[in-house]
């Protein structure tokens, strides 16, 4: 399969490498987690709202739409992930542990 692909040389210092791993490890999975609970969170909260308000249709209608777009946040930060793993699977890309977080840059 490398015939599809291009050798290319990487110049990276390693003051470069140890800057993305720092932002990789300092940002963007603590975002990814922010975002996972964030989406949880709304799903709770739509599902509170919907219990509480049986007697008011429009809190009823609040929680269940709380619940949708917690589901859909949810099945989307998921999604993503699946098709990462996919695509590393299937061109088989080595150096990336998205389980923890870390990237060993060539």
């Amino acid at each position: 399969m490398d015939f599809l692909l291009p050798k290319v040389a990487y110049a990276a210092t390693p003051q470069l490498d140890e800057f993305i791993r720092t932002v990789d490890r300092v940002i963007l999975n603590p975002l990814i987690t922010l975002l996972f609970a964030i989406a949880i969170v709304i799903f709770l909260w739509g599902v509170f709202e919907f219990i509480i308000g049986q007697q008011s249709g429009e809190k009823h209608t609040t929680g269940k739409s709380h619940m949708l777009w917690g589901i859909v946040g949810i099945t989307i930060m998921m999604a993503v992930w699946s098709i990462l793993g996919i695509l590393m699977r299937t061109f088989n890309i080595t150096g990336i542990n998205p389980q923890e977080g870390t990237v060993e840059l060539r």
